[in-house]
C-alpha cells in the first residue's frame, strides 16, 4: 500500500534481486553465499599457524571458529586441516564425549 499502481506502472521495468551476506552458508539455493570464501580462507590461514605453533611445542590446541546455528565452516575447516575432533551444532557430541576425545588425543 505504499506505492501506489501508477509509480509501480511506471518503474516496472525494474528487476531488484537479493543476495545473501552470510559467513555461516545456511541459504538454500545457492552452493556458497557471500563472505563464506572469505572466511574459510582466514581460518585456514590461522589453523596453518597455529598447527605449526601446536608441533613445535608438541601440544594441543582447541579452536573455535565463526557460525551461529551452522556447523559449516568448523566442518569444512575441521576436514581440511584433519582436526582430530570437532563439535558442530547440527550433530551435538553423545553422551562420554568427554573419555572418547581424551583417549584419542592420549593415542
Amino acid at each position: 500500500g505504499q506505492i501506489s499502481e501508477e509509480v509501480a506502472r511506471e518503474n516496472c521495468h525494474l528487476n531488484i534481486v537479493g543476495l545473501v551476506g552470510s559467513i555461516d552458508n545456511d541459504f538454500c539455493g545457492t552452493d556458497m553465499t557471500i563472505g563464506t570464501d572469505s572466511a574459510l580462507h582466514h581460518i585456514m590461514e590461522v589453523i596453518d599457524a597455529i598447527t605449526t605453533t601446536a608441533q613445535s611445542h608438541q601440544r594441543t590446541f582447541v579452536l573455535e571458529v565463526m557460525g551461529r546455528h551452522c556447523g559449516y565452516l568448523a566442518l569444512v575447516s575441521g576436514l581440511a586441516s584433519g582436526a582430530d575432533w570437532l563439535f558442530i551444532p547440527e550433530s551435538p557430541p553423545e553422551d562420554g564425549w568427554e573419555d572418547l576425545m581424551c583417549e584419542r588425543l592420549g593415542e
